[in-house]
């Protein structure tokens, strides 16, 4: 969720991007009250968001650091990594001996693919002949992935899973160390395949302390939802729920909002990119950010004196830009605190200070990078994470 392009993203393709702005433009205006309300709007000019006179969350927005624009540095670096060299990327397909590895680890006798494409598009490629042969599909995009489709009754989940997990440990290492191996099943007959909501994400471990191994090594309880658990390769992790769709994940969180008294929980919603990013979909974007804002007031009524909710981005998506992958964008960012007026928060030059305001606010000490915005946003530690209250930091 993107707000406007950053200064080096003609080198990866995307000048002109600005996902909200876009959208928002594309649809003739977004209805996002809510939102608004928090101070959406005073972030960047929105059609159908107006500023608010005054926002009850602090507002500004991130620019990212590290290189690359895919999820896995941009969980990293909002959990207080910046990766300072590219993840390896394969324009071209992967080359033979990665390919060869493959064959020989997973013990298939052949695959399908090996090309840059969209997920949408190549099961509707090759998903005839993977259902004849039984050969699975291999794909990337221009983020560090190698992703592998497949039919869920020709090679079934786990076995898929397996295939995915083996890859990971004994194919895509060393120099060819893609950020994630990404499990993509789909269903159907030809001329009518879809993908299902059974993905898994296999990530690389970070390479150093993030935040939540921050936290939990103080005794801070920090829970997943959504693929934030297979990103961080399980690590730091109190509790972990998948959640396959938007509903499903406010879900979670709303009931671990309710269950818990103090620690960390941190949610990416999937829907935003997986289903209408990158499918190049403006009109499913919108309804899904309008559908995401109607649930806003259930979240801010779980909310007690003393907690933090903070709104934010991984990465940009914009649905109106020809390319269907990520988009190289500043990210937006919301800080909310009950009966605290929001402040500017102006440009942040990390995502990382999303990490430090958390081990502020937690009284944590962790030497990640980023600075805190906790001073302009909200108490001192002491008067939070030293007593108990909780931070909750749904990904939008």
């Amino acid at each position: 969720m993107g707000c406007g392009e950053l200064p080096d993203a003609v080198l990866y393709g995307d000048r002109g991007s600005n996902t909200l702005g876009n959208t928002a433009r594309a649809v003739g205006g977004l209805r996002l009250p809510n939102m608004q309300a928090l101070g959406l709007g005073n972030i960047i000019p929105i059609q159908g968001v107006p500023p608010a006179d005054k926002p009850e969350a602090s507002f500004g927005m991130m620019a990212e650091q590290s290189k690359g624009k895919d999820s896995t540095t941009g969980h990293w670096e909002l959990g207080g990594i910046i990766t300072s060299k590219m993840l390896p990327t394969y324009p071209k397909g992967f080359p033979p001996e990665v390919m060869q590895s493959f064959l020989e680890v997973t013990g298939r006798k052949g695959f399908l693919g090996n090309v840059p494409a969209s997920g949408t598009a190549i099961i509707q490629d090759w998903g005839g002949q993977h259902c004849a042969t039984g050969f699975p599909i291999v794909y990337t995009s221009a983020d560090s992935v190698f992703q592998i489709a497949a039919h869920e009754e020709v090679i079934p989940l786990r076995e898929l899973y397996d295939m995915c997990e083996l890859t990971r440990a004994k194919v895509c290492t060393g120099v060819h160390a893609v950020g994630r191996v990404i499990a993509r099943p789909f269903v159907g007959s030809k001329g009518e395949f879809s993908r299902t909501t059974n993905r898994r994400d296999f990530s690389l471990p970070p390479p150093g302390t993030t935040v939540l191994d921050a936290l939990l090594a103080h005794g801070v309880p920090t829970t997943a939802i959504g693929k934030v658990d297979d990103l961080f390769a399980g690590r730091g992790l109190s509790a972990a729920y998948h959640s396959k769709t938007n509903q499903e994940g406010l879900e979670f969180l709303l009931r671990e909002m309710a269950r818990q008294d103090r620690g960390l929980i941190f949610a990416n919603l999937v829907d935003f990119d997986m289903l209408y990013g990158h499918r190049n979909d403006p009109q499913g974007m919108a309804q899904a950010l309008e559908e995401f804002d109607r649930a806003v007031p259930g979240l801010r009524a779980r909310l007690r004196e003393g907690d933090m909710m903070i709104f934010t981005a991984d990465h940009g998506n914009d649905p109106v830009m020809p390319s269907t992958d990520h988009s190289r964008e500043y990210v937006p960012v919301l800080a909310h605190m009950p009966g605290k007026p929001g402040v500017a928060l102006g440009v942040r030059s990390t995502f990382a200070d999303i990490a430090s305001t958390i081990t502020a606010f937690f009284g944590v000490t962790a030497g990640l990078a980023g600075e805190s915005f906790l001073p302009l946003a909200g108490p001192a530690a002491d008067e939070t994470g030293r007593t108990g209250n909780r931070a909750a930091s749904p990904g939008v």
